[in-house]
């Protein structure tokens, strides 16, 4: 990051943390605190059981993810975190839609769910529910072409990001204890 305060973009963030009680709370927190938005947060367990993955995407400047990650580094759960943004990296989101299922437009709702590989998930009388994963940009696009149709309701995740190619696994035969100092009052005192 060259912290020159560019322009605010949004930025994928992967974090590896211990899979413990409270550290979501933690991580959502420090962003709270500093006025950092989440504009999607996505977490699961890894390979590890003891390790989840959090993907949180956040809009700001260099100089905020790079003060983002410094302080997301301070947190003691916290293993490793990575900005994937200008990595080289496979990102996707799914997204269920239920769309009205008038007579009128039932065949055009699923010409479009064709064309975007969506699939039907659920039909009633009245409805059509739709799932759908990919990048954002396509997702957008589908709900676009969607809206005249009538859409009664949509639910996102939040987006999952991996780096492409290979990259060294977390491996740990026992929990990691850090011991670590910090002035920030809200920082402190989360050991378990």
């Amino acid at each position: 990051m060259n912290g020159n305060g560019s322009d605010p973009r949004k930025h994928t963030v992967a974090v590896l943390v211990e899979n413990k009680f409270g550290v979501l709370s933690r991580v959502a927190g420090l962003f709270s605190a500093r006025g950092y938005n989440i504009e999607s947060l996505s977490v699961g367990e890894t390979l590890d059981p003891t390790v989840s993955r959090m993907t949180l995407v956040v809009r700001g400047d260099e100089f905020v993810i790079e003060q983002v990650m410094k302080q997301l580094h301070k947190l003691i759960d916290v293993i490793k975190v990575s900005d994937l943004t200008d990595d080289s990296h496979v990102e996707r989101e799914l997204v269920l839609i239920r769309v009205n299922a008038e007579p009128q437009h039932r065949a055009e709702v699923l010409r479009t769910a064709d064309i975007f590989r969506a699939k039907v998930i659920d039909v009633t009388p009245l409805s059509f529910t739709l799932e759908a994963t990919g990048e954002e940009g396509k997702l957008e696009a589908l709900i676009e072409l969607l809206r005249p149709m009538g859409i009664q309701e949509i639910v996102r995740t939040g987006k999952v990001a991996i780096a492409r190619g290979p990259k060294t696994r977390v491996r740990r035969a026992e929990p990691v204890k850090r011991a670590r100092v910090s002035d920030d009052p809200k920082v402190v005192g989360f050991a378990d």
